[in-house]
């Protein structure tokens, strides 16, 4: 059994990691402030595209949907069926 390992945020790489980044994103925007806001519009456009790709990281591999891809292989879907709700007759 392998001990459990931390966040690397956490350890002292991390944190070093975390102050230099600090650093060079307060002397970036002290000396370069009207770039960093002319180019904010399209950074922040940017980062939708970049969330999206990361974020959809959760779901697993291609392998692990259980039953996303399956209601055209069964042939049994049909639009206002909900496995999770009760019949209410």
């Amino acid at each position: 059994m392998q001990p459990s390992k931390g966040s690397f945020w956490l350890s002292t790489n991390g944190l070093a990691a975390i102050g230099l980044i600090a650093a060079v994103l307060y002397f970036l925007l002290a000396e370069h402030r009207a770039h960093f806001l002319y180019a904010l519009p399209f950074l922040i456009l940017l980062l939708c595209p970049v969330m999206h790709f990361f974020m959809h990281g959760s779901h697993g591999s291609h392998g692990s949907h259980g039953s996303h891809g399956s209601h055209g292989e069964h042939g049994d879907h049909d639009g206002d069926h909900n496995p999770h709700r009760e019949d209410q007759s």
